[in-house]
């Protein structure tokens, strides 16, 4: 179970809905759509501070477009596990028989280990 990610700024702790990463090279500030996973250089932000952000004199900040998705399950998540319990529900193959070489005899098993003696 994943936690939902919340704001890198201090004392807020509202959701995050976009990510913040910095492009020194170029002067940028990028804030785009919330990352899939948290990353080390990156900030997570709340719609709140996504709209009040400023960026140093002299820098751009571009914002890219993105769709406002509640937080929760999407599709995806719910299809997945539907597959998972009907993976789980099937019968399971009886386990395939291998006969014993000549002179042997199976006497017990445990899983997919057997225990064999010699007549």
């Amino acid at each position: 179970m994943t936690l939902a990610r919340r704001c890198s700024r201090t004392a807020c702790s509202r959701p995050a809905t976009c990510t913040l990463t910095y492009v020194y090279a170029d002067q940028t500030a990028v804030l785009g759509p919330l990352s899939t996973y948290a990353e080390p250089h990156a900030y997570d932000l709340c719609e709140e501070h996504a709209e009040r952000l400023s960026a140093p004199r002299g820098w751009e900040v571009l914002r890219l477009a993105r769709e406002h998705v509640p937080p929760g399950p999407s599709d995806d998540d719910l299809l997945a596990l539907a597959n998972a319990v009907r993976e789980a529900a099937r019968p399971t193959p009886a386990p395939r028989q291998v006969p014993a070489e000549k002179g042997t005899r199976e006497v017990g098993r445990r899983g997919h280990l057997r225990v064999l003696t010699t007549d």
